[in-house]
């Protein structure tokens, strides 16, 4: 009892540091390096932020292609970039997905709805290269966490986007979001207010009024006790109007974890936290139809 109590100290104290102390480049140089085979700096775009990293599994691809997912990070979309979330291209790609971590650009250099026409030319990007990449073009995924949550959201269920692009929100094989701000009028974040000009809202950029029955399958998770998103009005939300139009959708609350360190739990080190990596594999890898 002793030693495994002591164990589960140094286990939330290692938690702890990693959280307090750079947790990304932590986790990212503690990232096992056998899993997968990345390639960096791809562009779907002529600008500096058009780009995506791709990290392929290193076990053999079945005959029709590794699943993919497209990955977009959160920062109230002010910061991040792909780098930082190298870890989570690692822990998909060893499921044995096929994972594109794209960046797009952020405020102040852009508002809404421009992050959302670079995300939505990374996913159409992904989409056309995906047999080339080893990939199944007939599975594809879109995911994020916290802004990018509210980016794969609005590609998936609102198809001005993806048609700009080329595509349509029906080529995807589901939706992935984590922690995702689905309704979150009038904006409370003083990051995210000028991103949407606030109070003058533009019409039509909540993804929660884009649901319906042509959405994707969805996976939507979040921590229970989320401080920053209000898990029950955005993830139970848009969780709740999906299944009003019949969508198939997952719905998992994860205890131990919160905005942040939801994220973190991909990273192998901090994995016990939340089954999230385990409950997205499973969704990935679950049936394609209705």
């Amino acid at each position: 009892m002793l030693k495994a109590a002591l164990f589960l100290l140094g286990a939330l104290l290692l938690a702890g540091v990693l959280v307090a102390y750079a947790p990304v480049k932590a986790l990212n140089v503690l990232a096992p390096v056998h899993t997968h085979t990345r390639t960096a700096g791809l562009a779907y775009g002529p600008g500096p932020r058009q780009q995506l990293d791709v990290y392929q599994p290193a076990r053999a691809a079945p005959r029709e292609g590794w699943p993919v997912v497209v990955f977009f990070y959160g920062g109230a979309w002010n910061r991040g970039k792909r780098g930082d979330y190298a870890f989570v291209g690692e822990a998909l790609a060893s499921r044995g997905i096929l994972t594109l971590v794209a960046d797009y650009r952020l405020y102040p250099e852009v508002r809404y709805p421009d992050f959302l026409r670079d995300s939505a030319a990374a996913l159409a990007w992904s989409l056309s290269h995906a047999a080339g990449l080893g990939g199944n073009p007939r599975r594809v995924f879109v995911m994020g966490h916290s802004a990018g949550a509210y980016n794969a959201a609005m590609l998936a269920l609102d198809p001005r986007w993806l048609k700009q692009a080329g595509h349509t929100p029906r080529e995807l094989a589901g939706f992935i979001g984590l922690a995702g701000p689905y309704d979150f009028l009038p904006i409370e974040n003083p990051d995210a207010k000028p991103v949407f000009f606030h109070p003058d809202y533009p019409p039509g950029t909540q993804p929660l009024e884009h649901a319906s029955k042509a959405a994707p399958r969805s996976f939507l998770g979040a921590a229970r006790d989320d401080s920053l998103v209000n898990p029950q009005r955005s993830t139970q939300g848009l969780a709740t109007r999906l299944k009003t139009f019949g969508v198939p959708v997952t719905v998992k609350f994860y205890d131990r974890v919160g905005h942040t360190t939801l994220i973190a739990a991909f990273g192998a080190p901090l994995r016990w936290l939340a089954p999230v990596l385990e409950d997205v594999t499973g969704f990935v890898n679950g049936p394609p139809e209705r």
